[in-house]
């Protein structure tokens, strides 16, 4: 039997929200008020929708041109490939801070921009749609360092996150199989971005 449709969507925002009851009480109120501030998130938060729309036009494009279009039929393969999800756990921990949360959305923007080459190599008809993904990556992760460097916050690193060389493909069959999981590891990736900026912008 398959889940009306309204249900999941309300199960959906059921988990996506939890994580984020624990921030209110973060240590960012002195921010709220500042209108600079709120005006980067409000357009980083377009930017971020924006690039998502694209992440999703990409996507859709892989499940037309190679039939791979849901994750679950997909696992095995996904397993011996190997592809991380870049870490983004610091946007929505107890002990929330902006600098770790910033630093790690810039990181995995960076890692994210690196791994679209194999989406460039596996639809090169479409490299204009690529080529802007990128460009809108690196740009996104610029309004962020100017951010962070606007309000003296810290650039946080992380040792234990090596950055990841674009993994390599044994066949074509794996390159597409790659490639769906880079934009949809990408896509949650962006999505947990857009709920950290959402819930900076409604502190």
């Amino acid at each position: 039997a398959t889940v009306p449709t309204g249900v999941l969507a309300l199960l959906l925002g059921t988990l996506l929200w939890a994580p984020w009851r624990a921030l209110h009480g973060a240590p960012l109120a002195e921010l709220s008020g500042d209108q600079d501030f709120q005006l980067f998130l409000h357009k980083n938060l377009e930017f971020t929708r924006k690039i998502k729309g694209d992440v999703a036009a990409l996507q859709r494009l892989v499940c037309d041109k190679f039939q791979l279009c849901k994750e679950e039929e997909l696992l095995l393969v996904r397993q011996h490939l190997g592809i991380a999800q870049a870490a983004l756990e610091q946007c929505h921990s107890r002990s929330f801070q902006a600098e770790a949360c910033f630093s790690q959305i810039r990181n995995g923007l960076s890692v994210y921009r690196g791994s679209l080459a194999a989406i460039l190599e596996l639809l090169p008809g479409h490299a204009s749609l690529v080529e802007t993904l990128q460009l809108d990556a690196a740009n996104l992760s610029s309004n962020i360092q100017q951010q962070m460097e606007d309000l003296g916050l810290a650039t946080v690193t992380f040792p234990t996150e090596p950055q990841s060389p674009l993994p390599t493909f044994s066949s074509h069959f794996h390159h597409q199989v790659g490639s769906f999981f880079i934009l949809a590891n990408f896509q949650r990736f962006l999505e947990t971005a857009y709920r950290a900026l959402r819930h900076l912008a409604h502190l």
